[in-house]
């Protein structure tokens, strides 16, 4: 790595310039936004509205449908970080090298969520998910790396909390709204389409990126490519670890979201209606949860200079909080599930995880290519998910073993992440 000039990102990680003290402030109200309007869309979608319409079109191929649409979703966000992160680090342009790709995926998402709005075959759901994936992560790959491109190393912590702030309020408005379109899909699919549509936008708008049209022009060789576009390879060891123990956290968690409405229907045998109500709670209990337990988290991580503790502590909580409905065969169970593992542990991860990632990066210069890939954890984690309680559902006996699969989950994340040896 270290043959290959290092692009201008390499000294983009320094601190706001002084002389702007409204900057931070307007860069954390962009943060906020831009993660709640990307985010938003993809839990309503992947949680609420693909299930609520495959319940309609393919009621007896619904568990197998998730997990299809999960498996390859997984294979197209792998690509679509990489690829998205590495383009960004390269961009050279008026608004910058991150804001042209949040703008074409905001619009590209849109449209996606446009056509699925109309659409009634498996096949067509699968294949227009798929597209969603792809330009949904044209918006993650650069939003994400534009904490380490303007805030100062000792502040990723509180700036890592606001963006969990974005994924708290963007995760819980879904889970309220979406439940609102259980009948009537193709409304909430618009509704949805028109959000992410603002992403790129707002955030262009509220904090711009300079531009770097002057800046030189990375190689555009062989070996620049491969560096670019490739996994690290040197000095990764610890940016491997972390991958390792978020994509099995984010696998716990979303292992029971994704089924949600399935388990409260199917496994606690609530009538639609009452399941839509509890929806909605468990949503509204993770926002203000998770937000609590995130503002406070992520500032207590820059004042301790602790990283890996939190994070690992947030996967023990999951633990707990996956086997109170395993053991509990009652719907609120639910609840506590949504208070221990929705709300605290989701909002401690979300807080102090990004500086984490920030602190193991191994080449400030692919800063979002590699942060894209770490960001893949969350993603596929997020697809894979509906994929182990499909197993649990189809094989292990119901979904009370897929509570127990997702708690032994939980354990290994909190194990490698405390394997990492570079950052406390």
């Amino acid at each position: 790595m270290s043959s290959i000039p290092a692009t201008p990102l390499a000294s983009a990680t320094a601190p706001a310039p002084a002389d702007n003290p409204r900057s931070p402030i307007r860069l954390a109200i962009a943060i906020i936004l831009g993660n709640l309007l990307w985010l938003a869309p993809f839990i309503a979608g992947i949680g609420v509205l693909l299930p609520a319409r495959l319940e309609l079109i393919a009621p007896d191929e619904k568990v197998a449908a998730i997990a299809m649409l999960s498996m390859v979703g997984s294979v197209v966000a792998l690509v679509a970080n990489i690829v998205f992160g590495a383009l960004s680090d390269r961009t050279r342009s008026r608004l910058g090298r991150r804001t042209p790709w949040i703008l074409l995926g905001s619009a590209a998402c849109a449209l996606s969520l446009f056509a699925l709005s109309v659409v009634d075959s498996v096949v067509a759901l699968v294949a227009l998910w798929c597209v969603f994936q792809f330009f949904l992560n044209a918006i993650v790959a650069p939003l994400i790396a534009i904490i380490p491109d303007r805030v100062p190393e000792k502040r990723r912590g509180t700036f890592s909390a606001i963006y969990g702030v974005g994924s708290t309020i963007g995760a819980g408005a879904a889970g309220i709204v979406a439940a609102r379109f259980l009948g009537d899909t193709g409304t909430g699919f618009i509704v949805f389409g028109v959000v992410v549509l603002l992403a790129g936008p707002v955030v262009a708008l509220i904090a711009p990126d300079r531009s770097n049209k002057d800046e030189p022009k990375p190689p555009f060789d062989r070996a620049a490519i491969l560096h670019s576009f490739s996994f690290p390879r040197k000095g990764a060891r610890d940016f491997y670890f972390a991958l390792v123990g978020k994509l099995l956290f984010v696998l716990a968690m979303y292992s029971i979201t994704g089924y949600q409405l399935y388990i409260l229907t199917d496994h606690f045998a609530l009538p639609m209606i009452a399941a839509a109500g509890m929806l909605a709670a468990i949503a509204g209990i993770q926002t203000v949860g998770s937000l609590i337990a995130g503002v406070i988290a992520g500032p207590l991580s820059d004042r301790i200079g602790r990283r890996k503790a939190p994070v690992a502590a947030a996967s023990i909580i999951l633990v707990i909080a996956l086997l109170v409905p395993a053991l509990w065969h009652d719907s609120s169970s639910m609840i506590v599930f949504a208070v221990l593992g929705l709300g605290l542990a989701f909002g401690v991860f979300n807080s102090v995880d990004q500086a984490l990632n920030y602190a193991v990066l191994p080449d400030p210069a692919t800063a979002a290519k590699d942060l894209g890939i770490l960001n893949m954890a969350t993603t596929g984690g997020q697809i894979l998910g509906p994929v182990v309680m499909s197993v649990a559902v189809t094989t292990l006996g119901g979904y009370g073993a897929g509570f127990y699969l997702a708690a032994g989950i939980a354990v290994f994340s909190a194990i490698t992440i405390m394997m990492i040896r570079g950052t406390r």
